[in-house]
């Protein structure tokens, strides 16, 4: 990014240099070729590489899209469709993932009889899939304030 910026004040400075009469206009014009070839070089050494990104999540119905809902990735919001989880049992769920299992989530602890008999009704609509750091990070808020 230097050597760009450089060559191109370079180029705009030589602009008003009066050329010497010393020099041959061959001569000159191998040196402007010699000297666009380089900047061209600088330049695609300067271009960004494409990322190898991943552009789709296989589990994005996991997040809040289907009746199966990931523990470990989806949102605390998600947990709306399920009465009487949001926000008390929502939130523990959240905040002590990743699980292994949905075996795991009746050890977190300070959960109450009643959250546990809440998190058993609901048992068949969980599943414990890789945490992913997309979404991990956006588990508890995900921007969206009320």
């Amino acid at each position: 990014m230097k050597l760009a910026i450089f060559a191109a004040l370079f180029t705009a400075a030589s602009a008003f240099v009066t050329p010497s009469a010393e020099r041959p206009s061959v001569a000159l014009q191998a040196e402007r070729r010699e000297f666009l070839s380089a900047l061209a070089g600088a330049a695609a050494l300067a271009a960004p590489m494409a990322a190898n990104a991943v552009r789709d999540y296989d589990n994005v119905g996991y997040l809040g899209g289907s009746e199966i809902v990931d523990v470990n990735n989806a949102n605390v919001r998600v947990y709306l469709k399920m009465p009487g989880l949001y926000p008390t049992v929502a939130g523990k769920i959240a905040t002590n993932g990743p699980y292994k299992s949905v075996g795991d989530l009746y050890n977190i602890p300070g959960l109450s009889g009643k959250e546990k008999e809440l998190i058993k009704k609901y048992e068949s609509r969980f599943t414990a899939l890789e945490p992913s750091a997309d979404y991990v990070i956006d588990r508890i808020n995900n921007g969206l304030y009320r």
